[in-house]
């Protein structure tokens, strides 16, 4: 893979990034892991490094610390060749049920520690809060983080999902290398904001759900499964789920023309964005490392580009991205 350089001064990496949330369970229950899946997914990691992929982006809360357990053995003796991103602030209870953020400077610093004794490693290349409430100091979280990297418990500052304004009022505190957000032919709202001040200030963007949760592949058929934590989501519900289906079936016919899958046609588009954004896939099984890989390989012509354009306008997907509670929590 061609290598883009994460942020005006950040490190050179890869265009597509492993992200790691599928291989835990969002509600653990401690002694009852599926070691078969956890081997694959441990195999997946490393395989993905010897493919060529460095960026492996994780959050302590992905299973409760259990994605940090995987890693920390997929990357024993391997760390070198890993640029390994975390992200922190979700407090979750046992039961799984969301509590809130905590991206005080206080917690910043503890966060920290966990992780590394985690993942069995002494720095975090990149770390970053996975939300900042709109109403919290972003100055105070940024500094705590600014501490760590004077300390050398980090390389580099990222921040995520976050708006152009708090990018800005972060940025004035400490470099920020990244920003983390959701983007897809099916989620576009960064351009209006945050991708412009984003590229004005010189900072990476590292792009996540470029399927946009699996509606983008083509799997999604009708309604789904019960137990689904999708079905929570407006995109997925009903009448927007069908209005969405039937853009989600011309776009397959044009995966098809061009001799691609519906999966390698939205990451190919995310990367055709611009060469500061790095794509993010999430995989926890080894069979899926070559299709993705090959999505980097995909060029887009400027008629394709604008027939895509077209059929993903602004309304086509109707239903937001989250549940309403979620997203209450994560703005006040």
């Amino acid at each position: 893979m061609k290598l883009r350089r994460l942020g005006k001064d950040g490190p050179e990496l890869p265009a597509l990034g492993l992200g790691c949330m599928g291989m835990s369970p969002l509600r653990p229950q401690p002694g009852r892991h599926d070691a078969a899946q956890d081997a694959e997914s441990v195999a997946t990691i490393q395989a993905a490094l010897d493919a060529g992929i460095r960026l492996i982006n994780t959050g302590d809360f992905y299973g409760m610390g259990h994605n940090e357990l995987l890693l920390r053995d997929a990357l024993r003796g391997r760390r070198d060749r890993a640029f390994l991103s975390v992200k922190f602030g979700m407090m979750v209870a046992p039961s799984g049920t969301p509590l809130g953020l905590d991206v005080s400077a206080r917690a910043v610093k503890n966060f920290c520690s966990y992780s590394l004794e985690r993942l069995n490693t002494d720095v975090i290349d990149l770390y970053q809060p996975g939300r900042i409430p709109t109403s919290a100091p972003i100055e105070e979280t940024v500094g705590a983080i600014a501490d760590l990297i004077k300390e050398g418990k980090v390389r580099y500052l990222g921040l995520s999902e976050v708006t152009g304004a708090q990018l800005r009022r972060a940025h004035a505190v400490y470099p920020v290398t990244a920003v983390e957000v959701e983007y897809s032919l099916a989620g576009r709202a960064i351009e209006e904001d945050l991708l412009p001040v984003a590229r004005e200030l010189g900072v990476g963007v590292v792009a996540y759900s470029v399927a946009a949760q699996g509606l983008l592949t083509g799997a999604i058929k009708g309604p789904l499964p019960l137990g689904d934590a999708r079905n929570s989501t407006p995109r997925f519900q009903g009448e927007a789920l069908a209005k969405n289906l039937g853009v989600v079936a011309e776009f397959e016919k044009m995966a098809a023309a061009k001799g691609c899958t519906p999966t390698q046609l939205a990451a190919a588009w995310v990367l055709a964005q611009g060469a500061d954004i790095v794509a993010l896939m999430g995989m926890s099984n080894r069979s899926r490392i070559r299709e993705n890989l090959e999505a980097t390989d995909i060029l887009l012509s400027a008629g394709e580009r604008a027939a895509l354009d077209r059929l993903f306008a602004p309304g086509a997907i109707e239903g937001d991205r989250y549940a309403p509670q979620i997203v209450k929590m994560w703005r006040t």
